[in-house]
């Protein structure tokens, strides 16, 4: 899915995406709350655009990397709940960066899901292999990248 430079405001794409994948559910007045963390490993300004927004508009704190080794220090000093991780990211790529921090004693309790354009049935085998706790293959609708969330989480909004 490609989305518009239109929307210049969070609250403009998630109008666009509840649209677009019929969730209907009443907007927010505040878009982040203080609930759960994730931390968004990806590369692409549009989907980090996209996949924050709508984590924050389902009550999730988000913060972000655009690359493997910003990933890793991230997820050690700010210790998310969730790890959302491409694979194909600059410095340190997605399958070494869930390495590393599934052999890190502070992190390796941290759920890691591949969010990732590998789609072949390889590949996800390649993800459990290297330690991901889940897998989503792109393009994905936001509202199933928030399903899977919240199958590790729970469906409480982020609290």
């Amino acid at each position: 899915m490609v989305f518009s430079s239109v929307f210049h405001s969070s609250e403009g794409v998630v109008r666009y995406l509840l649209a677009l994948d019929e969730i209907a559910i009443p907007m927010r007045g505040k878009m982040s709350e203080s609930g759960k963390m994730i931390l968004l490993v990806e590369d692409n300004e549009d989907n980090r655009i996209v996949y924050s927004t709508i984590l924050k508009h389902f009550g999730y704190e988000v913060t972000e990397a655009w690359n493997g080794e910003e990933g890793i220090s991230k997820a050690r000093t700010s210790h998310p709940d969730l790890i959302l991780m491409d694979i194909s990211i600059p410095i340190i790529d997605g399958w070494e960066a869930t390495q590393v921090l599934k052999h890190d004693p502070a992190t390796k309790h941290i759920p890691i899901i591949a969010l990732t354009a590998h789609a072949l049935a390889s590949d996800r085998e390649k993800a459990f292999e290297v330690g991901c706790d889940g897998y989503l293959a792109k393009p994905c609708e936001p509202r199933a990248v928030v399903a899977e969330v919240q199958r590790f989480l729970g469906r409480n909004n982020g609290h």
